[in-house]
C-alpha cells in the first residue's frame, strides 16, 4: 500500500497496530545503552544514532497503525532491523571474547551476557517482522493471495489458506495475520531450543537467519553456563 493510496476500513482493520513493536524496539535500545562495555561504547553509539534516524521517518509514515508503504520506506525499515542485529552482534563478540579470556568481573560479564542475549531476542524478532510475507505493511493491507512469499508457516495459516469458518474469538480464523509477538516469540524459542518450534522456516534466508541466532544463543549460553559454575566452585 503507497502512501497516497486511500486505506479501506477492511484493510485499516487487518492491519497491524505499531505500538508491540514500538515497544520491543524501545527495550533493545534501552538494553544496548546499557551494556557496560567500553570496546564496543563507539559502535553501539553510531548504530543507536542511525537507528533513531531512521525510526523517525517510519513513524511518521504510519505513527498508529501499519497500513502504508512505499519503496524508501520499506528499505528503510528493513536496514533499520538489520543495523540493530548488527550492532548487537558487536555486542556478543565483545562479550564472548571477554567470557573467554576470564578479563572481565565475573558478575557484570554475566550481567552483560544477559542483556546482549535479550537485545539478540528483540532484534531477530523485528527481522522475522520485516521479511516474512512483505513485512507488516503488506501482511496488513493485502488479501492473503497477493502477498509475497511467506518465509515463517505458522499453525494458524493452514487454517486462514483454507478460509474456513471458526468460532468467534479462536485465533485460528479465516483471516489471521501474525503480528510483532507471534515473530518474538519466533524468535525467543529459537534462541532457547536452537530450533524451529511451531513455526516452520520456509526460505533459505530465513533457515541461514535462524541458524545464526540459535549459534549465537548457544555460544552464550555454553559460556556464561561455564563461567557461572567457575564463580560458584
Amino acid at each position: 500500500m503507497t502512501s497516497d493510496t486511500p486505506v479501506s476500513a477492511e484493510q485499516e482493520r487487518r492491519s497491524e497496530t505499531r505500538w508491540p513493536a514500538f515497544a520491543g524496539i524501545v527495550a533493545a535500545a534501552l538494553l544496548t545503552v546499557s551494556v557496560p562495555q567500553p570496546e564496543t561504547l563507539v559502535v553501539r553509539t553510531i548504530g543507536l544514532i542511525a537507528l533513531a534516524a531512521m525510526a523517525v521517518p517510519l513513524f511518521v509514515l504510519n505513527p498508529h497503525r501499519l497500513d502504508r508503504q512505499t519503496s524508501w520506506s520499506r528499505g528503510l525499515a528493513m536496514l533499520f532491523a538489520a543495523v540493530l542485529v548488527v550492532v548487537n552482534q558487536v555486542s556478543v563478540v565483545s562479550v564472548v571474547a571477554r567470557l573467554l579470556d576470564g578479563s572481565a568481573n565475573g558478575g557484570e560479564v554475566l550481567l552483560e551476557a544477559g542483556q546482549v542475549w535479550a537485545t539478540n531476542i528483540i532484534a531477530f524478532g523485528l527481522l522475522f517482522w520485516e521479511l516474512d510475507r512483505g513485512g507488516p505493511v503488506a501482511r496488513g493491507t493485502l488479501e492473503r493471495a497477493k502477498m509475497p512469499l511467506a518465509d515463517f508457516e505458522f499453525p494458524q495459516d493452514d487454517q486462514a489458506d483454507a478460509t474456513a469458518e471458526v468460532a468467534i474469538g479462536s485465533t485460528r480464523r479465516a483471516d489471521w495475520r501474525p503480528g510483532f509477538v507471534d515473530y518474538l516469540y519466533v524468535s525467543f524459542t529459537n534462541t532457547v531450543a536452537f530450533s524451529p518450534t511451531d513455526a516452520m522456516p520456509l526460505r533459505s534466508r530465513t533457515k541461514l537467519l535462524m541458524a545464526v541466532q540459535a549459534l549465537t544463543g548457544f555460544v552464550l549460553l555454553a559460556l556464561v553456563i561455564s563461567r557461572a559454575v567457575n564463580i560458584l566452585s
